[in-house]
């Protein structure tokens, strides 16, 4: 069988998954109403007078800016950034040589040395000016602010940077240097969140549906996400009708070659 056919024919089913994927998350944000948080304690209260006291659950769009928890906001760690969540990472790039059929040869590779991301609950305003709790467990945040990027040069016997103290085991001679990044968001940050609201622990809280439905948390805005994921899935389905056929035509060319 064609090496070249076996990879068409595997990227094709990828792109088919991922097209799947994007096509559901659009029906669950065509699907889904944007309900403003009094209304979702009106209907909570309903459900609590049937005797159903913390058993509330509405999954639906909402919206508004974001805001710290009463504990206050978060510090991100490089850049000491105020914000409500962050995410860091450092990469280090490095050169790696092998020695194959007598010849010498360097390669550049990479890997993550150190990466975190905050599990702090946040909230978000809406335009009524009223608070829902955001549990931000078990999503990735679309297009938080990227608020550090930089790659730092290698320097024997320092490892820390941004406050972020590197194992000893990384200090060589063929590091090239490091790679920081890191995201937020800050309070204020206008933010549209789709997920299941519930009142497991009292009050409302958005999170992720029990029913292992989508989840997204996004700095865009609901037409800016729409647009986006229809482009994504017409340019996934274009590759798929290509790679597919392509991909079994060298696949049983192979097989006679």
């Amino acid at each position: 069988m064609s090496i070249a056919g076996l990879v068409l024919l595997l990227a094709a089913g990828a792109g088919f998954y991922f097209m799947r994927h994007t096509r559901s998350e659009l029906h669950a944000m065509i699907g889904a109403e944007t309900l403003p948080v009094p209304q979702l304690e009106t209907l909570r209260a309903a459900s609590d007078e049937i005797g159903n006291q913390g058993g509330f659950r509405k999954q639906c769009e909402v919206v508004g800016a974001a805001h710290p928890n009463p504990h206050g906001p978060l510090t991100s760690e490089l850049s000491k950034t105020e914000c409500v969540w962050y995410e860091y990472k450092v990469v280090r790039q490095y050169e790696r040589t092998e020695y194959r059929d007598g010849r010498r040869r360097t390669h550049r590779s990479s890997e993550t040395v150190a990466s975190h991301t905050s599990g702090d609950g946040y909230a978000l305003r809406d335009q009524e000016g009223t608070l829902i709790g955001v549990d931000p467990t078990g999503t990735q945040p679309d297009q938080p602010d990227k608020v550090v990027d930089r790659f730092e040069p290698y320097q024997k016997q320092s490892q820390s940077a941004f406050g972020i103290q590197l194992p000893a085991m990384f200090d060589s001679n063929n590091t090239i240097g490091y790679k920081y990044e890191e995201w937020a968001i800050r309070p204020g940050k206008q933010l549209y969140i789709l997920g299941e609201v519930h009142d497991k622990f009292g009050p409302l809280v958005v999170g992720r549906p029990d029913d292992g439905g989508h989840y997204i948390i996004s700095t865009r805005s609901e037409d800016e996400l729409r647009s986006h994921r229809s482009q994504r899935h017409n340019m996934l389905r274009i590759g798929v009708l290509v790679a597919a056929p392509l991909g079994l035509v060298l696949a049983v060319a192979g097989l006679f070659a």
